[in-house]
């Protein structure tokens, strides 16, 4: 074959290898998929969406991926089938054990970036954002909560502070070896010199107050909750006073540690006459990440060419605040413990960084092949070399969509029995009852609908004291008579 033929085949090879990447399972969009699946469950129900979901795992590899098993795990959830949601939770676990495990035993297996680094960021293995990671042993408590299942819901609460020791170390190594890798490249350009990024978005002060991107105050919350339920007051001390410090002057997580110690004393359980309500109250739905194109002037050795990088954006959520749920005629006030949005935004803006000296390096390695192709087969290679940098440079949009946007928490005495909710003034359908010493109420906002979760009743309350016996009345002495008087004989007149 003559030499520039031969060096056409290659060419349209490579664009064809392009091509092929872009349309591999790894780079599709979850973005797209997640819509489809939320848009099914909202005009048809559950089930709708789990089957377009479902259609989504063509093979047995796709049906053990992390994100799809995440997603079925909520969906499963949302239409109160608890033991099928842990199943698929527990394969998503384990995938998550998979990734704690290198973590810990040889990091530098998770911190290999040559494909993300070379071709897209898509071609990572997607091994969860660091919340969703918390997000999923908390998911699988509140499972086993709602089926009364307390020892392993205690079980899945010890694991949640583990895994969160884990993520810490591992991304601070994982920081490091970034910068590393950048600079031996020659890439030392950062997140905050990328023109036209939104940055405002991953700088906002909520963002910026969050102590990091993994940890949240529902998951300690609940974690000192389960350990009152399960009288284990010295344990749950540490996890009430650890969701206060992240998420500080919150008075129904400041409540539950200042009453600890009243709410656990025997005097106090042997006069408790109502129950102790917990509402877990959620809405929204998680934030997408939606990719954003930009150019970057490459320099080569026949000047500079420009390279298309493409990064993920967050927007912040403009859903209104919940502020109040109403039963048994009090109300009790609605507080925002998590915020999925924020928390993403947070894990976004510590990623950045790394990703942006991944996608710096990346342009000037297609910057130096989109040269090399110009210089040996003209117009032609330089075409091919540009189509190829678009069809691979997509940002990784996924992420675990089913979840909430935001989680509230209140939490009050209600008498057993059956009860009518209110949230902001809107009654709901039906009515929840409300029994036991302790009793977990949840609830989620999704779309147009409220759905109301299996309430979870654990303890019994203190039987009522039987009513004392009135005493017998005494006996009322019959009255004293006195005695009748005694008649004086008549007198006798003398002669």
């Amino acid at each position: 074959m003559h030499p520039k033929n031969l060096l056409r085949t290659r060419l349209w090879g490579a664009l064809a290898l392009s091509v092929s990447l872009a349309g591999c399972a790894t780079m599709q969009s979850h973005d797209k998929l997640a819509t489809e699946v939320q848009a099914s469950s909202r005009a048809e129900g559950i089930p709708a969406a789990l089957a377009r979901l479902d259609a989504s795992a063509k093979s047995d590899d796709d049906k053990k991926a992390l994100l799809y098993n995440l997603e079925r795990g909520e969906l499963l959830r949302l239409d109160n089938r608890y033991e099928d949601s842990i199943q698929s939770f527990m394969v998503a676990d384990a995938r998550v054990k998979e990734w704690e495990e290198t973590a810990k035993l040889d990091p530098s297996k998770l911190m290999g970036t040559m494909g993300a680094a070379l071709i897209s960021e898509r071609l990572k293995s997607y091994e969860g954002q660091d919340y969703e990671k918390v997000f999923l042993t908390t998911r699988l408590a509140l499972n086993r909560v709602a089926l009364g299942d307390l020892e392993n819901a205690r079980v899945d609460i010890k694991r949640t502070h583990e895994r969160e020791a884990v993520i810490a170390e591992f991304r601070a190594k994982e920081t490091a070896a970034a910068e590393e890798e950048a600079q031996s490249k020659g890439a030392t350009k950062g997140g905050k010199e990328l023109d036209g990024y939104p940055v405002e978005t991953l700088n906002d002060p909520e963002v910026l107050a969050l102590k990091n991107g993994y940890q949240n105050a529902l998951s300690h919350y609940l974690s000192g909750y389960l350990y009152e339920v399960m009288n284990e007051p010295g344990l749950a001390a540490p996890g009430y006073r650890k969701a206060i410090e992240l998420k500080p002057e919150t008075a129904v997580l400041e409540e539950g540690l200042r009453g600890l110690d009243k709410r656990t004393s025997f005097t106090w359980k042997r006069r408790q006459r109502m129950t102790d309500v917990l509402f877990l109250v959620e809405a929204g739905d998680a934030p997408a990440r939606k990719p954003r194109a930009f150019t970057l002037p490459v320099p080569t050795g026949r000047g500079m060419v420009t390279a298309s990088i493409s990064y993920p954006v967050i927007e912040p959520s403009n859903d209104p605040l919940l502020t109040q749920v109403s039963a048994g005629g009090q109300d009790l006030k609605l507080e925002r413990v998590v915020d999925v949005n924020v928390m993403a935004r947070r894990v976004l803006k510590d990623e950045m960084p790394g990703m942006v000296l991944r996608g710096v390096t990346r342009a000037v390695a297609k910057g130096v092949v989109q040269d090399q192709l110009q210089k040996n087969a003209g117009l032609f290679g330089a075409l091919v070399g540009a189509v190829a940098s678009v069809a691979t440079e997509q940002a990784d949009d996924r992420m675990w969509r089913m979840l909430p946007g935001r989680v509230y928490v209140a939490r009050g005495y209600l008498p057993p029995g059956e009860h009518q909710l209110t949230i902001d003034g809107r009654p709901l359908e039906g009515t929840v009852t409300i029994d036991g010493q302790y009793a977990l109420v949840p609830l989620r906002f999704y779309g147009d609908r409220v759905l109301v979760g299996q309430v979870a009743v654990m303890g019994q309350l203190a039987p009522a004291p039987a009513p004392a016996a009135a005493p017998a009345p005494a006996a009322v002495p019959a009255p004293a008579t006195k005695p009748a008087p005694r008649k004086r004989a008549p007198k006798v007149a003398a002669n």
